[in-house]
């Protein structure tokens, strides 16, 4: 399993974004590979939101979710929120409590 990684900075219109994303964690819930989502805002920065995801291999990303025409779907829901753009990281979890 890996997980995917994203800082997302939302200047502004933090309601639309919550609620675009509401959305489309529909894409990509439905995307083969995909095992669970977690959003989290920040407190001290309330504007940046923390996205981790997890999938089963990471070409469950890369390839197949990136690759989709679902994938088309989530860019306009929500990238046009992001100022600047996230910088998405993958790991690969070692341990566990």
């Amino acid at each position: 399993m890996i997980v995917e990684h994203a800082l997302l900075h939302v200047p502004s219109r933090t309601d639309e974004f919550e609620a675009a994303f509401a959305d489309a964690k529909s894409i990509i819930s439905s995307m083969p590979g995909f095992v669970k989502l977690t959003l989290s805002k920040g407190i001290e920065q309330p504007n940046t939101y923390l996205l981790l995801v997890q999938w089963e291999r990471l070409e469950d990303h890369t390839e197949g979710f990136r690759q989709s025409d679902r994938y088309r779907d989530w860019k306009t829901l929500l990238h046009h929120f992001y100022e600047p753009f996230p910088v998405v990281e993958h790991f690969e979890p070692i341990s566990k409590a």
